[in-house]
């Protein structure tokens, strides 16, 4: 029998003890109860109130957008983001085979077809050489549009994701964008407080998104973000996430299709809280880190992902990394620590695989299915990464 299971639990039992720990747990020690009650006092618990506004406020100032945008869930967040950036039904969208299903769903919104395109070991986001690569290849341009010569179709927009909170490589990728002129959505869902190169992810191109779902480093109960560099376009998707309704004293008027996509005000009550807590998550986080690489990096045959080189990242989820590729060996270790109490999970199964996208357009994705069968998330919440 392999012995790295058990080293692995073993090492887990000397970071977290012996508690039982889920994947990633939220944590309420601030002004939570103070703003929710105050909320609920004043009666305004829907899409109107004082702590929508004050959380989009906060947001914008903490991640240096122009503006922020808030949202019901970060899958509506990238919704409205494609509308906005002019995704169209037939249109294809680059998508890493590598996210969670939510990146891919939301282009099928809006009646696009996911094109599933490969990562980088090293950041574990899509990688802009081997996408430029497979672009001169499999494109030319018409009309000044990027045209897929197997489908004729536009490739019109590009979504990195910045895999549990590290920042992937948005330079190579904004400059695949600017050279097949596409546009760029960062889906930022699990990077809130990550930074590449000292500025905030989501915020690179003209839209990113941020999700604040029960399981994220700070969370609003369900909740999403889209991040603006441009004020108008912002005020544009206030107005269609709140059914495109035109304000007037008594009269119901909307003036185009729109979506009932607004955050709660008892919901962003609770991410003002959390967010004012953000910065001490962030450092809880980094420590739970530092302790995860002291007990495993003297173990043979794995390895506790670390942040790129120029990042800063949020380490919203631990993750371990095994030396190769070994589909047995990982159920094996996700066996033991499960067992063990500690919920431990594998990364997403690869979008290309499942059934509402078997068929889409791809290009060769051998390191993103290398990586599926290497990478394991370890417990994470922030209260793990107290000092002892």
């Amino acid at each position: 029998m392999n012995n790295l299971p058990l080293e692995i639990v073993k090492g887990l039992k000397l970071v977290i003890g012996d508690k039982s720990a889920a994947l990633h747990e939220p944590f309420f020690g601030g002004k939570e109860w103070i703003y929710v009650k105050n909320c609920i006092d004043s009666s305004f618990v829907s899409s109107v109130g004082e702590y929508v506004d004050r959380f989009e406020n906060d947001l914008a100032e903490y991640t240096g957008a122009k503006s922020a945008v808030a949202v019901v869930n970060g899958t509506a967040a990238l919704h409205i983001a494609l509308k906005l950036c002019g995704v169209l039904s037939g249109d294809e969208v680059l998508v890493p085979a590598m996210t969670f299903i939510a990146t891919a769903n939301a282009v099928s919104y809006c009646n696009a077809t996911p094109h599933f395109v490969d990562i980088e070991e090293r950041s574990l986001g899509i990688d802009p050489d081997a996408l430029r690569d497979y672009l001169n290849y499999n494109t030319y341009f018409h009309s000044g549009l990027c045209i897929n010569k197997v489908t004729k179709k536009v490739i019109r927009a590009i979504v990195p994701m910045h895999v549990f909170g590290h920042p992937g490589n948005i330079d190579g990728l904004l400059g695949v964008a600017n050279d097949f002129n596409l546009q760029l959505i960062e889906d930022a869902a699990e990077s809130l407080g990550s930074t590449f190169n000292g500025l905030h992810t989501g915020t690179f191109a003209s839209m990113g998104i941020l999700s604040f779902n029960g399981n994220k480093t700070i969370t609003t109960g369900g909740g999403g973000a889209i991040l603006f560099n441009d004020s108008k376009l912002a005020k544009h998707a206030k107005h269609i996430t709140t059914t495109a309704k035109i304000p007037h004293r008594w009269e119901f008027i909307h003036n185009q299709v729109g979506y009932n996509y607004r955050l709660p005000n008892i919901n962003a009550a609770l991410g003002c809280a959390q967010l004012e807590q953000l910065d001490g998550f962030i450092d809880k986080k980094r420590n739970l880190y530092k302790r995860y690489y002291d007990v495993f990096k003297d173990i043979v045959d794995v390895n506790i992902f670390t942040e790129p080189s120029g990042c800063r990242s949020n380490y919203w989820l631990q993750t371990l990394v095994l030396q190769k590729a070994n589909l047995d060996l990982r159920n094996e270790i996700l066996s033991y620590t499960n067992d063990a109490g500690y919920g431990c999970r594998p990364v997403w199964n690869l979008l290309h695989r499942l059934d509402p996208f078997k068929g889409c357009p791809r290009m060769p994705l051998a390191i993103a299915e290398t990586m599926e069968l290497r990478l394991i998330n370890l417990p994470s919440s922030a209260k793990l990464g107290e000092e002892k």
